[in-house]
């Protein structure tokens, strides 16, 4: 009886270690699909991740842009394409194709202090005058050149009721300039032709610059625009300006803070097709723009016509022909010391 027992045990125990191995086996083929239905899982998933990692890419994006301009108007916008674009919603619309919601602007009453708001990234892009974004960028600033909507910007040198009738008359004077902007370099380009080289450069903004001309206090200004030919108006006397001299012409500068172009490089080739469609609406509403160029300038249609003709809107990012103003000012500037270091404009240009 106990042998058979014993061999009943035997038997019951290898069946038992069978089952047992079974048992093991199916788990291990169950957690190998289920491995395997996980890696197909994964797989798909990463799929779908990078689908996301795009999405990602353009959540990057930030849906502000913080965009900064010359001047202060009611109706807060610049002149030019890129303000009609912005006037009219153009550009917004093209962003918006792209995550950017919303556009914020400032208005500056000069390029440094604009070019301080692009360092301190309180500003993603401006639009200024090229001497300030020049010396900016020479002084270190991390901003790449995006495009120059024109070529053409004319400062006017105006002297005080009874004093100086010609620029070599500012011998030993006092002449207001708005330090670092393209006035600043057209100014002391003009004195050096004319071999002038006793005077006094005293910094104030256009403002504070009228009012002391109107005072006596200073013995010239330099201005530009409407406001230039206001001032000729009055009969302040019309020393000189940039339209005699064409190397002196100043630039605009549209530069975009390397930060921002990290978050989408992408950028420049966005903002300068928006802004070519916004020159195409312009140029379909020539009256219309001009009586904004009034509305903003506080001015006459035909006096911003005067002043700023669309034929001066360059309709590409560069022209050759502003590039070459572009490298003058420039060599102009670090021969003078006005920017800390010499480069090369193709590094700082980002087509």
């Amino acid at each position: 009886m106990k042998q058979v027992y014993k061999e009943k045990e035997v038997k019951h125990s290898k069946k038992l270690r069978l089952a047992i191995l079974t048992t093991i086996m199916m788990l291990m083929l169950v957690l190998q699909a289920c491995n395997n239905t996980e890696g197909n899982g994964a797989s798909a998933s990463g799929g779908a991740n990078t689908g996301k990692a795009g999405e990602e890419s353009t959540s990057n994006v930030p849906p502000v842009l913080n965009y900064g301009f010359i001047g202060s108007n009611k109706l807060n916008v610049p002149g030019g394409a890129e303000g009609w674009g912005l006037y009219k919603g153009i550009i917004q619309e093209e962003l918006k194709k792209h995550g950017i919601t919303e556009v914020k602007l400032t208005g500056f009453p000069n390029g440094p202090d604009q070019t301080e708001s692009l360092i301190s990234g309180r500003l993603d892009i401006g639009s200024l005058g090229d001497t300030p974004a020049i010396i900016a960028y020479a002084s270190g600033a991390k901003t790449r050149l995006i495009s120059q909507s024109s070529t053409n910007s004319i400062g006017y040198l105006i002297g005080k009721k009874d004093g100086p009738k010609t620029v070599k008359d500012l011998e030993g004077k006092t002449i207001a300039i708005q330090k670092g902007s393209f006035m600043h370099r057209y100014v002391v380009g003009l004195l050096q032709e004319e071999g002038v080289t006793d005077y006094k450069l005293v910094h104030m903004l256009i403002p504070d610059a009228t009012a002391a001309l109107a005072r006596g206090d200073v013995d010239a200004t330099t201005n530009l625009g409407v406001p230039a030919l206001k001032l000729l108006d009055q009969g302040y006397t019309h020393l000189d300006d940039a339209s005699k001299h064409p190397n002196l012409l100043g630039t605009s500068a549209t530069v975009v803070s390397e930060d921002y172009l990290t978050k989408f490089p992408d950028f420049p080739k966005v903002w300068n097709e928006a802004r070519e469609k916004a020159l195409a609406d312009l140029k379909q509403h020539e009256d219309e723009y001009y009586q904004f160029l009034a509305e903003i300038g506080d001015t006459t249609p035909e006096l911003a016509k005067q002043v700023n003709p669309i034929s001066d809107i360059k309709d590409t990012a560069f022209t050759d022909e502003g590039i070459k103003l572009l490298e003058g000012t420039k060599n102009f500037l670090y021969e003078e010391k006005l920017a800390k270091k010499d480069f090369n404009i193709s590094d700082w240009q980002l087509k």
